[in-house]
């Protein structure tokens, strides 16, 4: 049935029958009409949804007192960590109350805090904003040159990813030389010395040609360096310490890398000689000079929680491949590596390394040479750091954020302990405690203590899968709780700031992280036993994660919502669809949900070594097995329909990762298959000009709160 319609309008078809029929088995695909966006009845069809969508979100209590939270709780300075080159520093900063990060320089100077006004303040390079006001452009990436005149900066608009890649002045932000158009978050690598050329990378090809290009800068000419071995390959490059080329391929995203290196002072740079540091293994590696001259790697081979290891790249050929790499610093089974960091430190070379276990960051100094342990880095709490990068004399810079303190810039110097914030002491108080004062639980100017639990639940098959669960403190009883989950492409959970989670806690729900098989939680192995034919045991981790709050008291079926995006939607709709009693709702974030179509759809044939292709008979069965809208429309009939759990979809026109064709079928089949009442089980909030990565923030706060305030409602979530 579909509800208020405008007056004169055509209704938008239904079911459409279209089978295909694959290895022998008919698999019917009703709304495949949907995968065309832009076609009248798609059109009509996403109308209604939005209609129904903007009464439904009418009724939620929650939604504006949520969206002023969640925008309190934003609104602070942002800074990324410094880089320099030369005499500058580039960085970014997103200040309270702006909608997009911009690209700043000032000279550099020690370390000190750049300075607030006069001749050394920060220099405006790029800012989006000023380009499109509106707030529906994005600074992707951006790389100085070596000697910081220049910089490459990548800008994309509504969303798609796909966009410009350009050189500005640092001294001006004015460009140099033409534009390269459709680019999608291409790599960039300065030529050493006089920034006259850069290698930068083509995903999606150029006259039929996906690899590494060098381009030079004043006229635009571009020769064809390094091609990619097939279409499901992802090409990268980057210079390492101002001489050597390095050349990655990865096969699957969190499978396999192939790298390569040469010598950029042996050749010309059109024409390197490209030498295998890893080629053909079944391991993920990154690579990173140090100030000794010498390569370190962070590598899952021979070691699924990861290790780093040591090669000179003057050594003579064939002598830089795996069997001549010397092992620093050893895997530790019960944490995974997840960055590291080379850099200058007294008396030599040392190395930052940040280890996670079950979400939270350890991090310590080791010797290069030894590996031995120096000392552990005393971090601010139980978080997340990430992206440590070493200025030339050796501080590390490093971000760190847990789940009641915003994301912010940390500083090591050489051979310290305690870092230090950076740029300079926070001026503003804690987002807490402004939170509190607002009307959060505890009164004014009490800020409740964020507690962290590990629940183990036991999947189908026996396997024990960690439940992190985060509460504030002296909560009794069971309560409305999210049960999160992502479980692909080997990428660990990590628990950094989330203003939703954190409005979410402080408004009296619970916040839980179920660490599925699929994800890097425990390691390449983890990884490796739910993708592929195995993605079915990630949907009974999830399964067994949410049983087991229920049976421990945190909260009843009923206060139970899943909650994912991307990956992480496919993973709680083929829960809910395998279990309809699991829980009262699903937020399902731009999610993956035809499994049988999604090599067709969006980039999903770079994605056939994490779930399989259809071409192949064996990991067809395991895809329709658990797709979430081949289950819907495979389901048994019930009088009255089945009663699913109601669903929360979320759609963006601009989406060219999962394709928002995913989320518009997965509504359609759920509203077929669900009983007709008042209040539809499933609904899709559905945007234009905008895609799965990063968006302006006021959008970013409509979506948290919308999404939140729809599983308050559902879970019974008051904020008193």
């Amino acid at each position: 049935m579909v509800r208020n319609r405008a007056p004169g309008t055509a209704p938008a078809p239904g079911p459409v029958s279209v089978v295909d029929t694959l290895h022998g088995r008919p698999v019917p695909d009703p709304y495949r009409w949907l995968e065309t966006p832009d076609s009248p009845a798609t059109e009509r069809w996403l109308a209604d949804r939005a209609r129904e969508y903007e009464r439904e979100a009418a009724s939620w209590p929650l939604r504006d007192h949520l969206a002023g939270l969640i925008r309190e709780l934003v609104a602070t300075d942002l800074w990324s960590p410094p880089t320099h080159r030369a005499d500058a520093v580039f960085a970014t900063v997103r200040h309270a109350g702006s909608e997009h990060p911009r690209l700043v320089v000032w000279p550099a100077r020690a370390h000190d805090s750049p300075p607030a006004s006069g001749a050394r303040a920060p220099r405006t390079v790029h800012d989006p904003c000023s380009d499109d006001p509106d707030g529906g452009t994005t600074l992707d990436a951006w790389e100085p040159a070596p000697d910081g005149t220049l910089v490459a900066v990548q800008t994309s608009s509504g969303g798609v990813e796909r966009g410009a890649l350009r050189v500005l002045r640092a001294a001006d932000g004015t460009q140099v030389g033409p534009t390269v158009h459709g680019v999608r978050y291409s790599h960039v690598a300065w030529l050493p010395g006089v920034p006259e050329a850069f290698y930068y990378v083509r995903r999606d090809g150029v006259r039929g040609m996906r690899g590494v290009w060098l381009r030079r800068v004043a006229d635009g000419a571009e020769t064809f360096v390094h091609p990619c071995s097939g279409p499901g390959t992802v090409p990268g490059v980057r210079v390492l310490g101002d001489r050597w080329l390095l050349v990655s391929e990865g096969h699957g995203t969190g499978h396999r890398t192939d790298l390569w290196l040469a010598d950029l002072a042996a050749r010309r740079p059109e024409r390197p000689d490209l030498r295998p540091l890893q080629v053909g293994h079944e391991a993920e590696t990154e690579v990173r000079a140090g100030p000794d001259g010498l390569l370190y790697l962070r590598t899952s081979l021979d070691a699924p929680r990861r290790r780093v290891c040591a090669v000179d790249p003057a050594a003579p050929r064939g002598r830089i491949t795996p069997e001549y790499w010397r092992e620093v610093v050893s895997q530790d089974p019960g944490t995974t590596l997840d960055a590291f960091c080379p850099h200058r430190a007294p008396g030599g070379t040392a190395l930052l390394v940040v280890r996670t276990r079950l979400g939270i960051s350890e991090a310590s100094v080791h010797d290069a040479v030894t590996g031995a342990r120096s000392h552990a880095v005393r971090l601010p709490g139980q978080g997340m750091v990430s992206g440590p990068v070493a200025a030339p004399d050796g501080t590390v810079f490093l971000e760190y954020a847990d789940v009641a303190a915003q994301r912010r810039v940390l500083r090591l110097p050489p051979g310290g302990t305690d870092p230090e914030p950076w740029p300079g002491p926070a001026r503003a108080e804690a987002p807490r405690a402004r939170a509190v004062r607002s009307g959060a639980p505890g009164g004014p100017g009490s800020a409740p203590s964020v507690v962290r639990t590990v629940v183990w639940s036991r999947s189908s098959d026996g396997t024990r899968v960690p439940v992190t669960v985060f509460d504030v403190s002296g909560r009794p009883g069971p309560g409305p709780t999210l049960l999160h989950a992502y479980g692909g492409f080997g990428r660990p959970r990590q628990f950094g700031f989330s203003a939703t989670v954190l409005a979410w806690l402080l408004l009296g729900g619970r916040y839980a992280v179920a660490h599925v098989r699929g994800g890097g939680d425990a390691g390449r192995r983890w990884h490796l036993e739910g993708s592929g034919r195995h993605k079915t045991r990630a949907v009974r981790d999830l399964v067994a994660a949410a049983d087991t709050l229920v049976a421990t008291g945190w909260c009843a079926r009923s206060e139970l919502c899943l909650s994912g995006g991307s990956a992480g939607g496919l993973l709680v709709l083929a829960a809910a669809t395998a279990r309809p009693d699991l829980c009262a709702a699903v937020i399902a974030s731009a999610p993956l949900a035809d499994m049988v179509r999604f090599e067709h759809l969006g980039l999903g044939r770079m994605w056939t070594r994490e779930f399989g292709t259809t071409a192949d008979p064996d990991d067809f069965a395991a895809l329709v097995s658990y797709s979430p809208y081949h289950r819907v429309l495979e389901a048994s009939p019930r009088a009255g329909g089945t009663r699913y759990p109601s669903v929360l979809l979320t759609g963006f026109d601009g989406d060219t990762r999962t394709d928002a064709a995913h989320p518009r079928k997965m509504c359609a089949a759920l509203l077929a298959a669900g009983p007709e009442d008042d209040h539809p089980r499933a609904l899709l909030r559905y945007e234009r000009d905008v895609g799965h990565g990063p968006r302006a923030v006021s959008r970013a706060v409509g979506l948290a709160a919308d999404a939140h305030a729809f599983a308050a409602h559902r879970t019974g979530l008051t904020g008193r």
